[in-house]
């Protein structure tokens, strides 16, 4: 293969994000004398404002961190709850079956600033001005709207006038659909930031004290009180078709704050690979793994008909246990150690038989019986306007190729520095059409909601201060003990589909991180989308264009239904790390997509 972007090295420190603006961000930050996680931040404030169609400051965030002083991985989990009045039976007095995928009703706690907040104040060294200037300076003076937000605003203008007008103020400048390319401001959500940051300067003048004070403001202070007054006076036009209140209150933000707990770990060869908890789908990255441990891979060859049936069948063993056992393990028993365990992924790998299996089903960890929840089908109603029929779509793309594509959904940032420091972000959520623009803040709720069950009695169902399982899903690997890789991608469910393929790449073959990030991608369909409206195309691997034919031959004599789709669309991996050759740092970012950027010095 031709690979289309250089091998980044560098000494100083490496970034990567899905854009390119982000990552500058964060190396300037590291040119400054800021550590990985003050880089991270950063970027991952400056994300919010120039992706606003893949996240935002109402949205989620998951972050791993590896902290060379102490040499362990830590998950700092940016997933907020629900509501404590979100109640399975409050939504079926409002007569919804399957939780909505736009509005209010599927709001969650807003994580993603907690979560900033702790890696600054526990791992960072800069102060809170400092690296939210880079994003203010964008909300307020410009930046270049990005092909995707573009469409996405056009596709959804006719709500903005219409229904969400804070929205259309905000996104419609002179009532008009942006062109790509043109200059966006938000000078609200501008305002937002540097209010938070006199708030802290007023508390004190001590840098740990300055970010408690505006974790306080968001949670308690003025961010909370516009957020439940908007929730409970608006009635605001959803994806059921008709206007509801929201749930979320002031009380919710200010009883939550975000957690930093040990990563979920697999030891792979001579690396041990760092997984957030199964309230991510996180560990079936892992599962994925030690099912492939006692597989012959390299014999296979790299993206041959024999190698991609294998992980393909791998990955729907993987899933299947995910769509079964995971959810909130503060809220439910998750079997995490035996969904790991040798013999229980001996017995799996039996099942990975030369044909594709087109009915997998989970597996019984303890002996105990699984159940996956069925998701009925919304009927359209007649003469809808388009933007509703992507108003019921829960992910952030509105392209016909969204749900099988993936490469604009959410965003990623990855830093390494001189220092020995690791950390990947995957934030998500809040996108501009997600839930309506509050007035005075700038910004929309998330709707991770939506990926939780309205039905009795799964891990994942709808509870009050639940989490509902994310798909946000970073990585970071040690190799001998020492800091090897930090990794992640946007793509919803297919996020530890296309980074799994990557490590592969890097663990099995030899191939370094930026090779590895351009090979032809590939997934399979087969369950239902964690997002509403929950398609599933049982029996798809979806593969790039890019493909042999010789290999899609071999895929479909096994039986696989492909769903060849043009090259260079699946996935936008950004990774950073050490090369252990050389002690140099890098970073690389996959050409999808045409935005994410990795940058060394």
């Amino acid at each position: 293969m031709t690979v289309m972007r250089p091998a980044l090295t560098g000494t100083l420190g490496g970034v990567a994000a899905t854009h390119w603006l982000a990552s500058t961000v964060g190396m300037g930050i590291l040119e400054r004398g800021g550590n990985a996680f003050d880089a991270a931040v950063a970027a991952g404030f400056a994300l919010q404002i120039v992706e606003p169609h893949s996240n935002g400051p109402g949205g989620d965030v998951v972050i791993a961190v590896y902290s060379r002083s102490t040499g362990a991985v830590r998950i700092i989990c940016g997933q907020g709850p629900m509501p404590q009045a979100a109640t399975i039976d409050a939504f079926a007095a409002l007569g919804i079956k399957q939780m909505p995928a736009g509005g209010l009703l599927p709001a969650t706690v807003p994580g993603a600033f907690g979560a900033w907040m702790r890696l600054l104040g526990e791992f960072g060294t800069m102060p809170l001005e400092s690296v939210l200037e880079p994003a203010i300076g964008y909300a307020s003076r410009g930046y270049p709207l990005l092909p995707a937000a573009a469409s996405t605003i056009g596709a959804m203008a006719g709500l903005f006038r219409t229904e969400w007008t804070e929205s259309g103020r905000t996104y419609l400048p002179g009532g008009a659909v942006p062109a790509a390319g043109s200059r966006m401001r938000n000078e609200v959500l501008a305002d937002t930031y540097r209010r938070l940051i006199r708030e802290a300067r007023g508390k004190s003048a001590d840098r740990e004290a300055q970010i408690e004070a505006a974790h306080h403001a968001f949670y308690q202070g003025f961010v909370a009180e516009t957020i439940d007054r908007f929730a409970r006076t608006t009635e605001v036009f959803d994806s059921t078709g008709r206007r509801h209140r929201g749930l979320l209150t002031g009380d919710d933000l200010a009883s939550w704050r975000p957690g930093v707990e040990a990563a979920c770990e697999l030891p792979y060869g001579e690396f041990t690979v760092h997984k957030p908890g199964p309230w991510s789908q996180g560990p079936v990255f892992l599962q994925q793994l030690a099912l492939l441990q006692g597989c012959d891979l390299r014999a296979m060859g790299l993206g041959s008909g024999e190698y991609v049936h294998t992980v393909a069948e791998a990955a729907k063993l993987a899933f299947a246990d995910r769509e079964a056992w995971y959810g909130d393990p503060e809220h439910t028993p998750v079997p995490m150690d035996e969904l790991l365990a040798a013999e229980y992924s001996a017995e799996r790998r039996s099942l990975i038989g030369e044909q594709a299996n087109l009915d997998p089903r989970p597996g019984r960890p303890g002996g105990a019986e699984p159940w996956i929840p069925v998701a009925e089908p919304e009927e359209p109603g007649a003469d809808e306007p388009e933007w509703m029929t992507h108003l019921r779509s829960g992910l952030p793309t509105v392209t016909p190729a969204g749900p099988r594509a993936g490469a604009g959904n959410t965003c990623t940032v990855a830093v390494a520095d001189a220092w020995g420091n690791l950390v990947v972000a995957v934030p998500s959520g809040g996108w501009l059409k997600s839930a309506p623009v509050i007035p005075e803040l700038g910004f929309a709720l998330g709707t991770r909601g939506q990926t939780a069950w309205l039905t009795e009695g799964h891990p994942n169902s709808l509870a009050p201060g639940r989490r509902p399982r994310t798909t946000l899903s970073p990585t970071i690997v040690l190799r001998d003990g020492a800091p090897f890789l930090a990794f992640g991608t946007p793509g919803g469910d297919q996020q530890d589909q296309w980074t799994l393929h990557a490590f592969l790449a890097v663990a099995e073959f030899g191939y370094e991180p930026q090779a590895a990030a351009e090979l032809p991608a590939w997934h399979i369909d087969h369950f239902a989308q964690s997002f509403a409206p929950r398609i599933s195309r049982p029996g798809v691997v979806v593969v790039e264009r890019s493909f042999d034919p010789a290999v899609l031959a071999v895929l479909e004599k096994k039986g696989h239904r492909l769903d060849v789709v043009p090259e260079s669309t699946l996935g936008k991996v950004c990774s950073a790390g050490v090369d252990p050759a050389t002690g140099f740092l890098r970073a690389a970012a996959g050409p999808r997509g045409r935005q994410a950027y990795a940058v060394c010095r």
